[in-house]
């Protein structure tokens, strides 16, 4: 008789915890029960293509370590478009910067192509400072996404003139074809001077106490790491946030590892893993910023994975992987989201990937 009452109490406590799917989440997916403790500052950082195994080539690859790890609150997004299972990367980065599903190549516009306002530019009428970095043009469908809107992320030259309405206060990428190069005859470079910014070729072209400032580093895309780019994301996000922290004025920074996509549409686990290190180096050097500063929230996604990589063999001692595709182009997995600083738990769990954007908003008090 002992034996089953100590069953039947065992019992009971094994569902005391238990909770039935029907409930809601613990988490806010929406964004809509964010706590007191929240950022001064929001870094969001952005591997293009990045799906798991991308970050698993590069962790062994890198002996088995990556500065991801240090991020503890983790999520998964569903990164389909409007109406299409596959999302491309403007679509996804509009889903991030406004909230929205839209059609693939959509910028900054709903499925009706109606421009929607971005977190960038809701942060810069709330007061706070702004810019983005990026290993692509600076009028890429990602970057973008957060200034911009136009109906397709191919119109390069108007994407250019989106930048003058003053939402970005640093921007640190390529293009400068787009600024300089136009059919129009106009050199946006200079009209940007004009406007108060300093704008530079090379990094060393600008310093932390500008107040306005852009890099147009190629004149169009950056080369790779294998080609000799070296450091350019990592000092140039260094850049940015030193030039964007400015006492308690607060801002919100968009960083993207653009050419781990790359990878995965030419198929080679070399360039993955080469542009993986790179944006996780770069991880690093931004957790390090957020952990003295103690005010800032991290947030590490993709818009979507690359190739269909797999891992199908390698050595742990060699620290090498041997990757298959079964694409060169998009897939519809989800996709990771890590979370490090004030509001990290918010990120937990599987969401949309315009939940986002909701908890970015509600974090910084946008809305």
């Amino acid at each position: 008789m002992q034996y089953y009452t100590l069953l039947l109490a065992l019992f009971v406590l094994s569902f005391a915890g238990f909770k039935p799917a029907s409930e809601p989440a613990t988490s806010a997916p929406e964004g809509k029960n964010i706590g007191k403790k929240a950022p001064l500052n929001i870094i969001f950082m952005v591997g293009d293509g990045m799906g798991l195994t991308q970050i698993t080539a590069g962790l062994y690859s890198n002996g088995n370590k990556l500065s991801l790890e240090k991020m503890k609150h983790i999520g998964f997004i569903k990164t389909h478009s409007a109406d299409k299972l596959i999302t491309d990367s403007a679509a996804g980065a509009t889903a991030f910067s406004c909230g929205v599903k839209t059609y693939n190549n959509a910028v900054g516009v709903d499925k009706d192509t109606v421009a929607k306002e971005t977190i960038m530019e809701a942060a810069k009428k709330k007061g706070l400072r702004t810019g983005l970095v990026v290993t692509c043009t600076v009028t890429h469908a990602t970057p973008g996404s957060f200034y911009a809107h136009q109906k397709t992320r191919k119109m390069h030259p108007e994407i250019a003139l989106d930048i003058l309405g003053g939402d970005v206060d640093w921007f640190i990428g390529g293009g400068k074809a787009f600024f300089e190069n136009r059919a129009d005859g106009r050199n946006l470079s200079d009209e940007l001077r004009g406007m108060g910014y300093t704008i530079g070729y090379t990094l060393a072209d600008l310093k932390a106490d500008m107040d306005k400032a852009g890099v147009l580093a190629a004149d169009t895309e950056l080369v790779t790491m294998a080609q000799g780019r070296g450091d350019f994301l990592l000092k140039g996000s260094e850049l940015a946030i030193q030039g964007l922290n400015k006492g308690n004025q607060g801002f919100f920074l968009l960083i993207e590892g653009s050419q781990i996509d790359w990878g995965g549409h030419a198929k080679s686990s070399q360039y993955i893993i080469d542009e993986m290190i790179d944006f996780d180096n770069t991880i690093g050097k931004v957790l390090e910023f957020a952990e003295k500063d103690g005010n800032t929230l991290v947030i590490v996604t993709a818009d979507h994975e690359t190739g269909g990589y797999s891992i199908n063999g390698g050595n742990l001692q060699e620290k090498t992987v041997e990757g298959a595709f079964t694409t060169g182009h998009h897939t519809a997995t989800m996709v990771p989201v890590f979370a490090f600083g004030p509001g990290a738990e918010e990120f937990m769990g599987i969401y949309e990937n315009t939940a986002i954007y909701t908890k970015m908003m509600a974090l910084l008090g946008l809305k």
